[in-house]
């Protein structure tokens, strides 16, 4: 399956369940309850903001990306916090158009850096975040449980001037 004709947009409630479901189904995505992504959902007000972006083709979702913005102006960072594409849909180009979407969010939130944490094992996603313009700044060991795995930290300088 490959990403063409498949919509990116921003997530709404009704996609909670396929969201969740898709979720369980990616051992690698981060395990959250499904209230954390139905507070995705309502616009932030304070210092913090996400957003849950979805990928669907033929009205099936396929997968999804989170984003978070901590603070406003010059001193805000952000965060591409998950990325999970269901495992028939992968290699098709849907991650890196959820990742995208997830980075003009970021830009359009003024925020200059984003950061993600990656399993270093995760060879297909490293390679993806690099092709995007991520470097590694560092390594968390043992971060991860369930394996146990490091974590490869990685940056993107934004065009906003970061």
């Amino acid at each position: 399956m490959s990403a063409t004709g498949m919509q990116i947009r921003l997530a709404h409630a009704a996609d909670l369940d396929a969201i969740v479901r898709l979720e369980r189904a990616v051992a690698e995505a981060p395990h959250w309850a499904e209230a954390e992504y139905a507070a995705m959902l309502v616009a932030g007000i304070d210092t913090v903001r996400r957003c849950l972006f979805v990928g669907e083709t033929d009205g099936r979702l396929i997968g999804f990306a989170v984003g978070k913005v901590i603070g406003v102006g010059a001193g805000s960072s952000a965060e591409l916090e998950s990325v999970a594409v269901d495992p028939e849909a992968r290699r098709g180009g849907v991650g890196r158009m959820l990742c995208f979407a997830v980075i003009g969010w970021c830009r359009e939130q003024g925020v200059e850096t984003m950061d993600l944490e990656v399993r270093a094992a995760s060879a297909g996603a490293i390679a993806l975040y690099i092709g995007m313009g991520f470097v590694a700044v560092g390594r968390r060991r043992g971060y991860y449980i369930g394996p146990a795995e490091d974590a490869l930290l990685m940056k993107l300088k934004l065009a906003n001037g970061g």
